[in-house]
């Protein structure tokens, strides 16, 4: 059973960055793919960002390539997400979630574990 606790949400303008961050704990954290989605009110969980077990592929949303940076480094059970020239459209509660499928996976049924959210406001 994995917990992930995320963090570094919080109000910014637009143009400005955030990092925000996933930690995990109570398994082995190589063993698991990582990704990032967001929702808003009365929406579906969006997919935004996926990282591989060992950090060697990633995978965006059309929305955020080029803006969203995922990351991870294993040693520290961490996996990360640089979001530069935000957009109020961005603004969203950001979960981070865990899956051991041996394939990249846009879809939130395909995860098994999530965080409780972090919220993100961009204002304009």
């Amino acid at each position: 059973q994995v917990q992930l606790v995320e963090s570094g949400g919080g109000l910014v303008q637009a143009g400005d960055s955030l990092r925000l961050s996933c930690v995990a704990s109570g398994g082995t954290f190589s063993n698991y793919a990582v990704g990032w989605f967001r929702q808003t009110p009365g929406k579906e969980r969006e997919f935004v960002a996926h990282i591989w077990r060992s950090g060697s592929s990633t995978y965006y949303a059309e929305s955020v390539l080029g803006r969203f940076t995922i990351s991870r480094d294993n040693a520290k059970n961490t996996v990360w997400l640089l979001m530069n020239s935000l957009k109020p459209e961005d603004t969203a509660v950001y979960y981070c979630a865990a899956n051991d499928r041996p394939w990249t996976t846009t879809m939130a049924k395909e995860y098994d574990y999530w965080g409780q959210g972090t919220q993100v406001t961009v204002s304009s």
